[in-house]
């Protein structure tokens, strides 16, 4: 196997770029305006394709609103991740949460309604 990544589907890919970028701090690595590669420079191998769902490339039959998908990112502290969330007006799913397993979780969903997890260990 040479790559893998995960492919959202978008409404706009420019705002679901902005998303990540905005919360995550992840960077375009490709862009050509209806397809968009995210990535990481904490994370190297991470890719993340944002991909305009009226595409030639995209068949009607998958062009529909993501379910049964959890995109997760441990990141080092949820708390900044949740303040730029706020900030950013992000659709807030769950406020962070300390769960029993030693995390601490922030629900999100992203503009193209995929559920984003952002995760720290709990102090």
């Amino acid at each position: 196997m040479n790559r893998a990544f995960t492919n959202i589907l978008c409404d706009n890919v420019e705002t679901n770029a902005r998303f990540y970028e905005d919360i995550l701090d992840m960077h375009r690595r490709n862009d050509f305006g209806w397809f968009i590669i995210m990535g990481s420079d904490d994370l190297p191998g991470l890719e993340l394709g944002l991909l305009d769902k009226a595409h030639e490339t995209v068949p009607p039959v998958v062009a529909q609103p993501p379910a049964g998908l959890i995109l997760t990112f441990v990141v080092e502290d949820v708390a900044v991740c949740h303040r730029k969330a706020v900030a950013e007006k992000a659709e807030i799913v769950e406020e962070p949460t300390d769960l029993p397993y030693g995390q601490t979780r922030l629900l999100l969903r992203d503009p193209a309604g995929t559920i984003v997890d952002i995760s720290s260990p709990t102090p």
